[in-house]
């Protein structure tokens, strides 16, 4: 990061850089302990997750209101102006998969301990597993404003939509095999996809740190798995 006359200009940005750090670190947590929830049945950590959402909304409003104040009072231009602009997107990214995984850790209260296919959780810690590590590694992109790396996260994101389309037939057999099965499945269905829709919003951060740093836009089409479609289902599930 370029070092400024002015020193109250860079202890803003280092404050965004702090705050987004945060935001990273809580995110993560929701996510691995909202599947966590789901794969034990905790009612107690899935309401801890809900908990911790409103948290995540602060800092994001935190984010903006700093980065709008600074933009407002320095007029940034170029690299400047595009960590500013970045800030506000990351912060957005970040929210968006706390609320992905609160969803996640309501489904988990609704379905209490209805879990009647204990095996169909494997594909969803598998899918989790990918998702988190692309959050870390676009995370640490950010923080060290590699765009390599985040180019690498994007590509990779194919994974994660290949597994989500595993877990899809696979919960669709669980359901064809004993109808007791669909309300649970369902639940779970939508947890995969928002899991997927993480992965998805690692990809978004990616893209804004390659264009921090170089001022390019990344393809405007994103990898995508066998089975994507354009058709949003987590809208028809989510609760955010």
């Amino acid at each position: 990061m370029v070092n400024h006359t002015v020193k109250a200009y860079d202890r803003e940005l280092d404050t965004l850089e702090r705050l987004i750090a945060e935001m990273g670190g809580i995110a993560e947590k929701m996510v691995v302990d909202a599947v966590d929830a789901l794969a034990a049945a905790d009612t107690v950590l899935a309401h801890q997750v809900v908990a911790t959402d409103p948290r995540l909304d602060a800092l994001q409003r935190e984010v903006e209101d700093l980065a709008v104040m600074t933009i407002a009072k320095r007029q940034p231009v170029a690299v400047d102006l595009r960590e500013l602009i970045g800030a506000i997107r990351v912060a957005g990214d970040l929210e968006r998969v706390g609320d992905l995984a609160k969803n996640i850790a309501k489904r988990t209260i609704k379905i209490g301990a209805e879990s009647r296919v204990p095996r169909a959780i494997v594909g969803l810690r598998h899918m989790n597993e990918v998702a988190t590590e692309l959050m870390k590694d676009v995370l640490d992109a950010y923080a060290q404003r590699d765009v390599e790396r985040a180019r690498e996260v994007w590509e990779r994101d194919v994974d994660l939509d290949a597994l989500e389309d595993s877990v899809f037939r696979d919960l669709l057999t669980h359901m064809m095999e004993d109808p007791r099965n669909i309300s649970f499945c369902a639940h779970l269905l939508f947890c995969s996809k928002n899991i997927e829709r993480i992965g998805d919003h690692a990809t978004n951060i990616a893209e804004t740190v390659v264009y921090l740093v170089t001022g390019q836009p990344m393809p405007t089409e994103r990898p995508r798995g066998p089975q994507e479609t354009d058709v949003d289902v987590e809208a028809a599930g989510g609760d955010a």
